[in-house]
């Protein structure tokens, strides 16, 4: 990743998500984001100021209430997710997706560092032509400004369905904050993320 990065991220898409419109007939919209491990990105969007809900689960696959042991298999053909559920008139989906392309990797295909797999996967399931365009747009200003040395691999699907995962996946970070993979892999992700958006943190640190 180039260290131009998060300079050029915010130098070329607009800054709506601080700015975000209140003409619409309902204040919450819903995404559902895969961008590896979803305790890593269920923990950063729990922080996010106008994030509702974040629940973790399994989406883009063939098998109808999948297990976590089934989607690790990769043979479901689920990729984890988390489904994010946000205040429009606090935040917007610019600055979701803002968030979701400064906290993994989008040039790795069907992996997130060790995590491996396409249940690992990078996608983005829509669900209505604006939100389409909106990712669709932000991937091209990254791909067009050479954000990362290599071409952004995420993909951009119609959402179909959603399943959650088991309970003890919801919040794991929050109650497992000393287990080795919270501390290893999923601290330095948020504190990125606390230390990029420390103004849109719903805690300000």
């Amino acid at each position: 990743m180039k260290k131009s990065f998060l300079l050029i991220l915010f130098l070329s898409l607009n800054m709506t998500g601080q700015n975000p419109s209140k003409k619409s007939n309902t204040n919450l919209e819903t995404i559902t984001l895969g961008g590896g491990c979803y305790w890593c990105i269920e923990a950063i969007f729990e922080n996010l100021v106008g994030v509702k809900t974040v629940v973790s689960g399994f989406s883009g696959g063939k098998t109808a209430n999948p297990s976590y042991e089934a989607v690790c298999s990769g043979k479901t053909g689920h990729a984890e997710v988390v489904q994010i559920t946000f205040d429009k008139t606090i935040t917007n989906l610019d600055e979701i997706l803002k968030v979701f392309f400064t906290v993994h990797d989008p040039t790795t295909l069907n992996r997130q560092g060790a995590d491996v797999g396409t249940q690992y996967r990078s996608v983005i399931f829509y669900r209505n032509e604006e939100q389409r365009k909106i990712a669709q747009d932000i991937i091209n200003d990254l791909n067009t400004n050479k954000v990362y040395s290599n071409p952004i691999v995420t993909k951009i699907e119609p959402f179909k369905n959603f399943y959650d995962a088991e309970d003890y996946h919801q919040d794991y970070y929050e109650y497992n904050k000393n287990k080795p993979y919270c501390r290893m892999v999923i601290q330095p992700k948020l504190e990125k993320f606390e230390k990029v958006f420390k103004d849109r943190l719903k805690n300000k640190k």
